[in-house]
C-alpha cells in the first residue's frame, strides 16, 4: 500500500499529488465494455463524453474529484480508420487497463523544454478538441499521447484553457484516493518523476503498471 509522507508543512505527499491529477485514462478494446467494468468494480455507471475525430476515438467519464476524472477511452467503429495509430497503444490492446495520467498544468512549452533538457523525453505540445453530447465544445493542449514517456507512468500534461473542465458534467459518486506505480526499472522512472517534480510512488514490479485506489459505492477498489 502507499505510504503517508508527511511534508514539513503537514501535508501528506498522497494529497498533493491527488491534487494535481487532471485524469487517468481506462483504455478499452470495446467502450461499452469498458463502461461496464468499471461500473461493475466501482459501482457508478460514467457518463458518454464525446467523440475524437482527429484519432478514431470516443470516451465516457467519471469525476473522481471536483477537477479530476477517469476518462475510459475506446475506439470509436462509427469513425473511418485514423491516418495514423491510435493513441496510448489502443490499436494494440486486448484488454481494459490504466494506461495513462494526466497532470494540470500552465505553461505547457516550458514544462516540456525543461523536462527534454533534464533527460525527459515528453512529445510535443498538441492540440485537441471535442464536441460533448450536449453541445459544448471542449478543446486542450497537451503533450503529445503518442509518445508516452516510461510506459505511461510518467505523466502527460494538460491545459484547458478556458474550456470548462471535463470533471465538471460528469458523473458523480467516487473519489480518487491514491495513486502509485509499478515498473521494472523503478529508480529510472523516479529520477524522472523528480525532474518533474511528481510525487508519484514507483515500486519494482514484473510489468508497468499504474495503480489507482477509488472510493465509491462498492467502497475503495483497486483499479490497473
Amino acid at each position: 500500500l502507499l505510504a503517508v509522507i508527511t511534508t514539513m508543512n503537514g501535508q501528506n505527499t498522497s494529497d498533493k499529488l491527488i491534487s494535481r491529477v487532471d485524469h487517468l485514462v481506462y483504455a478499452t478494446p470495446d467502450l461499452d465494455r469498458g463502461v461496464d467494468e468499471i461500473e461493475k468494480l466501482i459501482g457508478v455507471r460514467a457518463t458518454a463524453g464525446g467523440r475524437h475525430p482527429q484519432w478514431g476515438t470516443r470516451n465516457a467519464l467519471l469525476a473522481l474529484g471536483p477537477t479530476t476524472y477517469l476518462e475510459i477511452l475506446g475506439p470509436d467503429p462509427e469513425q473511418p480508420p485514423p491516418k495514423e495509430p491510435r493513441p496510448l497503444g489502443l490499436d494494440q490492446l486486448k484488454e481494459s487497463r490504466l494506461v495513462a495520467w494526466f497532470v494540470s498544468s500552465r505553461a505547457l512549452e516550458q514544462v516540456r523544454r525543461e523536462a527534454v533538457r533534464k533527460g525527459v523525453p515528453l512529445g510535443e505540445v498538441k492540440s485537441g478538441s471535442r464536441r460533448r453530447t450536449d453541445g459544448v465544445q471542449l478543446s486542450w493542449q497537451f503533450t503529445d499521447p503518442l509518445t508516452p514517456v516510461a510506459d505511461g507512468i510518467v505523466p502527460l500534461f494538460i491545459d484547458w484553457g478556458d474550456s470548462p473542465h471535463p470533471a465538471h458534467s460528469a458523473t458523480k459518486g467516487a473519489t480518487l484516493v491514491r495513486l502509485r506505480a509499478e515498473h521494472p526499472d523503478a529508480n529510472k522512472v523516479r529520477e524522472m518523476l523528480r525532474h518533474l517534480g511528481v510525487d508519484l510512488p514507483v515500486e519494482r514490479g514484473p510489468s508497468p503498471a499504474l495503480i489507482a485506489i477509488i472510493e465509491g459505492p462498492r467502497g475503495r477498489v483497486e483499479l490497473r
